[in-house]
Order: C-alpha cells, then structure tokens, then sequence
C-alpha cells in the first residue's frame, strides 16, 4: 500500500471514530443523567403528566355515587363557628342516615373533646367549669351514638410523630402473596378520633396526602405501616365501609403491592401500595351545602345511596390541596374524587416496565440517529428524529387517553436530540475540514454500549395452596380443529378474541376466576381466592350466561356470513361442571404468580366437558354441583362411568335457569324423564325409547339432543344386546 492511500485510510478512520466517540460519549452522558438526576428526570414527567390531565381531566362517573357535603363559608355564617358542638355533628349525622345514604365520611379530625355546646352556659370559675365539662362530655356522647350502628368512616392524621400508637384497623387483611409490609410507608404515630368515637364508628381511614416536592398531590397511599399496625386511607376505608365488606384482599406483585380488592372493587396500585391520582374538574351539583342539612323539611333524596363526604371549603380552615387539574382543590373534594376515581375503576398507572421500554426507546432512536445522520444530510436526520418524537409523543398520549398509563415521552426525546445534535455537530466539523469527502466514506461506526438492566431479587413468592371446596368449570368448543382449518391464523385470532371475551364476562359477572385459556377452551373455578357460598350457583349462572352469549354470537356470524356469501357453520361448545375439594393457590414457580387449582375434581369437570358431546347437550354438571345448585332445571342424565375412574358418577343436563325449573312444560318434560330412566334401569328398553322419541318435541332444544343421539341410541343398542344379570344401569364413556 502506497504512502497517500494509507494516509487517507488514516484520516478515514480518525474521523469515524472521533464521531464514533463523541456521540457514544454524549449518550452515556444522557443516560447518567436519567439514571443519577431522578429530580429532574421526575420534573419533566410531571410537567408532561400533568398537562395531560388538563387537557383530559377524568370523567365524572355517571351515576355520580359520591357526594360532598360541605362546611362552607355560608354554613358556618349560619350555624356558627366551626368546630361545630358534638351535638350538632349528631344531627347531621342522624340527617344523612334517614336520607338512607351508603356510607358518610369525615373528612374532619375529632381527636379533641368537644368544647362546651352552644346551648351550654359557660362559667369562669367553680360550678361553671363542672357544666362546661359536662357539656362536653354529652356532646360527645351524643355524637358516638349518632356514630353507632351507621356506617359511617372518620379520619386519622398519620404522622411520623409518636402522637399516639396505631390501633388495629377495623378492617382484617388477607394477602396474595408475602405480606407487602415492607413495601409500604412506615411511619410512627397517628392523631386518632377520640376513643369512643373510633369505637363507634364503622372505619377509620387516614386523610394524608402525599405531595411532591413542588407540592401538588399526584400519588394517594392506599395503605400505610404504622408502628406495626397496617392502616388503611380514608377512600378506600369509606369503599368498605359502603359495601359491607370486612377485609381488603392485597395480592403483591415482584415489586411490591399489585393491587388491593375491597368488595367488588379491586384497585391496581403502584408496588408502594398508592394509586397515581386522576383528578376530574369540579362540579358543583354533587356538592350539597351543610346548612341545607339543618333546614326543616330539607330534600335529601338525591343523597340516597350514595357514598356522603363531610369536610370543609371555607377559606378559615384551610383545607386545600394542589392537584394538577387545580391548585386550589377543596381537601374533602380532593377525597370524593379518590373514592370515584376507585370506584368507577379508573386507573392511571406508571407500568413497571415503562423506565424499562423509555430506556429502549431512547437507545434505539439514538442508534438509528447515530447510523442515519452520516448516511443522510443533516435536515433528514433531523426529520427522521422529529417523527420518530412526535410518535413517542403521540404512543404517551394514546396510552394516556385511552388505557390510563404513564409513559414518558421527554426523557427518550432529549437524550437521543442531544446524541443527534452532538453527532451533526461533530460531523458538520468534519465536513469543514474536509469539504472534498461524502458522508459515504465515514464507514461503519461503533455502536453506543447498551445499558444492561440491574438484576432484581424479589422475596420468593411461596409455593402450594389450600385444600378447599371449588366449583369447577371447563368450557370447549365443539370441532374447533375442522372450523379452523378454514380460517387464517388473523381469522382465527379475530374469531376467538371474539369469543373468548364474552365468554370471560360471563364469569367473572359471576364471581369466578378464569384459571387459563387452552387454544380455544376455558378453565374457571369459583370460591377461590375468596370465600363464595353460592359458588355452584354462580357457576350455574355462568354457564347459562355462556349458552345466550353463544346463541347471540352465532346470529351474529350467521348475519356476516350472509352479507358475504358464505357458508355458515354453527359454533357449538360443551361444558363440564363438578363442585369438590381441590387444591388452590400459587401452583407456578418462583417468577411467576399462577394462582391455579389441581385435584381429581379438576379432571372430573374436564371429562364432563368432553362427555356432553356423547350425551349430545351442551351443559352437563356432577351430582354434587346439581345438590349444590338444586333449584334450577336440572335432568338426570345417567350414572357415567368416565373414562379413567373406577366409580360411576350421576351426571345432569342444564336445561335452564330457576324460571325454568318452576314452569308447567318443564315439570312436565321432568315427569317424562324419570318414567324413561324408570323403564331403562328395569330393562324396559323398547317402552324407553318411545317415551324417549315422545320427549323431544317438548324438551326445551338445548337438551333435545339428549333424547335423540344418546337415548334412543343407547336404549336401541341395549335391546339388541344380550345382557347378563350382573348389568347395571351405568353407562361406560371410553373417551376424554
């Protein structure tokens, strides 16, 4: 190689890597500086978090279920002074429960004895001073029996100050997973209600909120750690209280806290166990003054049912909040929209894996800005960087709008415009050193390092589970296997997606845990992880639910298909119902959370499954399920021997629901039934099938595939057959 070749390939590479080293030198710089300035990094996603909930506050709910009942500056002109007597809270107290409201909250402390009534003569000295007290005392105890038997939630101020110790919570606690104890904020005393009002009252929630260092409030801890006591916030306390519930159920994620049920009500929360706050704007007519209260004759009907927040807006008290939707909230307005934001299951949640895909993102548009920019000019880097921005701001959006989570579009932005403005810079340099040379002649250069993600150790979740009595359910699709040879793999996606989405509503409006999805089969089960009694009904339920969804999916197909000019092939399922001890809980691994049920009854549910196809109906249950359930339209089906088992099982077909079951043609659709098992267990068989063949024109269509394909088959064959006196009435199934 010549002297002037090896000195260009020189300059060549001297600059590829001084480009090379600058921009990977910038990056590293840019991710130090999302890693190391958290204040910073926070900053900026607040002001984008923020704006967003400006630009799309939370809707109210539409039934509006929360109300505020304000201490306002026109309610204390009128009834006096604030704080008002014990007396008086009495009255209010006793206002709001003959307007049958759900549940009151006070967003006030009581943590003081009252001062003397109004109606008190207050004395300086002697006598005086006895009646003042007494006073008290009375009002006091008017208010605690006001308090009594209601529900009704008062407030704690929780404190890192030892004011007091932290008594038990009124509610128990019952975890899914280790006890998130040490996920959640610890701190060391509380400012309680006094004694006999705590005692009186049906909860008792803390009212603390947790602002930023800017002071605006954008998360709420749904639970706090003090001394060693769990305690839950005020929301969530007056959700409780509201349904008559007695225990939250928290279920811990890798991270910590992965959401709380209390009720019907189940909260995703932030592994510290707080929820990210979705402010709405005010709105005046769920605001009813406290004075109306005390006015004779006042119509409090609009507050029935409701869940009634009791605090103050008057400007002397000075219970304001800054949130991002407004700097001046009311506290107690502030507290309905967390109970509303809970209850109408709005979430806004900042995923776990978002700093993970923010990081990607902002490595991959700085990787494709690195390899770009030598590539093309300058003013096309800069497009390409601008769009690739403007969809990362566009995808925050969507995600916000529409699915209630954070993912910030500034911190990938900036880090990849300062790698972009540093490798245009750095080439423009070289371009004025040499004006003679293309981008072309750059090569290839070294990739910015990929920041590796730190390892985590998360405590193990234990493994095993509880004996327990469970309704169990599998649900299959008759001859899934030729109905999608005919569909393409979208086709086949759409269509299940558009089955198996109602079909899990129907369960879960039922109270059941979906277990697992198996290609196109269903697993569910009932009275898991919380106690249900009428799991068997609900499953029942469930599953007549299943066939109507079915029946409207399939004229749904049907009309498709007739638009097109298609074949249409109806979709049928089977369903297999048993009710038995199994064993539930965390049956997965240590990474991860599969909360599943085993056990013998699980294969019974699923061999019944598979044997309503033979019996030609689409529902079949155990006898133990029908025992458990007995008031719907059940007919017994036969002893069956299933495939496996060494002992028979009574099995019934689901002919429908309790109004069923109590109608004129059913009972005598049921009369018929027993008259064809009676001749078919004393070999009677030609006069069971013509009792048989009679029954299908009044059995309802669900079942009137039991009459034809297994009856009269099976008592058909049984007459030809040469059975011995050893046969019994039992019916073998040799397949699944």
């Amino acid at each position: 190689m010549n002297a002037p070749l090896r000195k260009a390939l020189a300059r060549r590479l001297k600059r590829r890597w001084r480009y090379a080293l600058v921009v990977v030198a910038v990056y590293a710089g840019a991710v130090a500086l999302g890693e190391t300035a958290t204040t910073i990094r926070a900053n900026f996603q607040n002001v984008v978090f923020d704006q967003y909930q400006r630009w799309r506050p939370r809707a109210r709910g539409a039934e509006r279920l929360v109300r505020v009942v304000d201490i306002d500056d026109e309610s204390i002109r009128r009834l006096g002074q604030w704080p008002w007597p014990r007396a008086k809270m009495a009255k209010l107290v006793d206002s709001l429960a003959d307007a049958k409201v759900a549940a009151i909250g006070f967003d006030v402390l009581f943590s003081e004895t009252d001062r003397a009534s109004s109606e008190a003569s207050p004395s300086d000295a002697g006598d005086g001073d006895e009646a003042n007290l007494a006073a008290r005392d009375e009002g006091d105890a008017a208010f605690a029996r006001a308090l009594a038997g209601r529900s009704v939630v008062l407030s704690e101020l929780v404190t890192q100050d030892r004011l007091a110790a932290a008594a038990p919570a009124k509610a128990g606690f019952t975890f899914i997973g280790e006890a998130p104890n040490l996920d959640l904020p610890h701190l060391s005393g509380a400012l309680r209600p006094l004694a006999a009002l705590a005692k009186s009252a049906a909860g008792v929630g803390f009212v603390n909120w947790q602002a930023d260092a800017d002071r605006v409030v954008r998360r709420v801890p749904l639970l706090i750690v003090v001394g060693e006591q769990i305690q839950p916030s005020f929301a969530i306390e007056c959700l409780r209280v509201a349904q008559g519930a007695s225990t939250y159920l928290i279920k811990s994620a890798d991270v910590g806290v992965a959401a709380i049920k209390v009720g019907e009500l189940v909260a995703p929360t932030q592994p510290a166990g707080d929820i990210r706050a979705y402010f709405g704007r005010a709105d005046s007519s769920l605001v009813t003054p406290a004075w109306r209260l005390f006015e004779p004759g006042a119509d409090l009907s609009d507050l029935a049912g409701k869940i009634v927040v009791v605090g103050a807006s008057a400007s002397l008290l000075s219970d304001v909040v800054a949130t991002p939707v407004d700097p001046s909230t009311p506290g107690v307005e502030a507290q309905a929209q967390m109970i509303e934001q809970i209850l109408d299951g709005d979430e806004l949640l900042r995923p776990d894996w978002a700093p993970g895909a923010e990081a990607a993102a902002s490595a991959l548009l700085s990787l494709a800005l690195v390899v770009a920019t030598p590539l093309l000019s300058a003013l096309w880097s800069a497009v390409l960087g601008a769009l690739a921005v403007a969809a990362m701001a566009g995808g925050s959006w969507l995600a916000f709008a529409h699915y209630g989570r954070l993912l910030d579009p500034i911190t990938p932005s900036l880090s990849s415009g300062m790698v972009f403005l540093a490798g245009a810079l750095t080439l423009y340099s070289e371009k004025q050193r040499q004006l003679n040379e293309t981008r072309s002649h750059f090569g290839r250069f070294v990739s910015p390092a990929v920041v590796a993600r730190l390892a985590e150790h998360p405590e193990a979740v234990r493994l095993g589970g509880e004996q327990r009595t469970l309704t169990l359910m599998f649900c299959d699709i008759r001859g899934f296997t030729t109905l999608s040879e005919g569909l393409s793999a979208v086709e086949l996606t759409s269509f299940l997606n558009e089955y198996l989405t109602p079909m899990t509503d129907a369960v879960l409006k039922e109270m059941g845990t979906v277990d697992k999805y198996m290609g196109d089969a269903i697993m569910a089960f009932w009275n898991a992880p919380l106690d249900d009694p009428d799991h068997a009904r609900h499953a029942v339920r469930a599953a007549l639910a299943m066939r109507e969804t079915l029946a409207a999916l399939n004229r749904r197909w049907a009309s498709r298909a007739a638009e097109s000019g298609r074949a249409f092939h109806e979709v049928k399922f089977g369903v297999g119902l048993n009710t038995g001890e199994s064993c539930v809980g965390n049956l997965g691994s240590t990474q991860r959370f599969d909360y599943s049920a085993i056990g013998d009854e699980v294969n019974v549910a699923s061999r019944l499954e598979g044997a309503s196809k033979v019996l030609g109906v689409d529902i079949v249950a155990s006898g133990l399920t029908r025992e458990e359930a007995p008031d719907f339209a059940w007919l017994e089906v036969d002893c069956v021997l299933l495939k496996g088992k060494t002992r028979p099982t009574p099995i019934y077909a689901l002919a429908g629901d309790a109004t069923a079951a109590a109608s004129e043609p059913f009972r005598e659709l049921e009369r018929r039934h027993r008259a064809i098992l009676a001749a078919y267990r004393s070999r009677d068989f030609a006069t069971a099938m013509r009792l048989a063949a009679e029954a299908v024109e009044r059995a309802p269509a669900e079942v009137q595939g039991l009459y034809t394909m297994y009856y009269q088959e099976r008592f058909a064959f049984l007459a030809k057959s040469d059975l011995g006196p050893a046969w019994a009435p039992v019916f073998k199934l040799e397949t699944k």
